[in-house]
């Protein structure tokens, strides 16, 4: 396949018609709600304000996947953005946790180089065999895990040291997992993806 082929390609997958639709509408909301949030988190010092702003974020998250799903508005661009603005709103929840919880620093850390590995090697895949992969059961246990971790600091203001400590390790240990099946299903879709590549002759 020739570069020219391959750019033409990679702009189809991106068009206005694939980014303007509501759920991706939906995702850039909840990317402009994570300023949001840390401000009324770290500024105000508002934790249950915090709450109701993050509780709106992953409500507009459900919402927007079905919407995608029920009016036949599932797109490339979407999987794409989608996960992003999930990762974002995560990654921001945690520092702001950071400044109460110093073991947050753990989980924030392994997701930060998770992510940047993931976006790396998807970004190849893409290019290699020009698909979107969305998210994947092992993904959305470890968000739901991370948000509940998220969610009991939060409201339990004076949690205990161990009880804390006992959660984000079982968060972490989840994200190690997850990372690793990631890497494993990556390293499969590479294998295949080489497989299904026509030899020159």
């Amino acid at each position: 396949m020739s570069k020219e082929k391959r750019k033409v390609n990679w702009r189809s997958k991106f068009t206005k018609d694939q980014i303007l639709t509501i759920p991706n509408m939906l995702s850039f909301f909840r990317m402009a709600l994570i300023p949001v949030i840390v401000w009324v988190y770290c500024g105000l010092e508002m934790p249950l304000l915090a709450l109701a702003f993050i509780l709106l974020s992953g409500l507009t998250d459900i919402i927007d996947g079905y919407i995608a799903r029920k009016y036949d508005m599932i797109t490339d661009f979407g999987k794409a953005i989608d996960p992003v603005a999930d990762k974002m709103t995560q990654v921001a929840v945690l520092f702001c946790l950071v400044t109460r919880f110093k073991l947050m620093l753990l989980p924030l850390c392994i997701m930060a180089v998770k992510e940047i590995v993931m976006f790396t090697t998807r970004l190849c895949l893409f290019r290699k065999t020009e698909k979107v992969y969305g998210a994947v059961w092992h993904g959305k246990a470890n968000t739901t895990i991370l948000y509940l971790m998220i969610y009991t600091h939060i409201i339990w203001v004076n949690i205990n040291i161990t009880v804390s400590n006992v959660l984000i390790y079982i968060a972490t240990g989840f994200m190690i997992f997850s990372f690793v099946a990631y890497l494993i299903e990556i390293i499969n879709y590479f294998i295949k993806a080489k497989e299904a590549t026509p030899k020159e002759a």
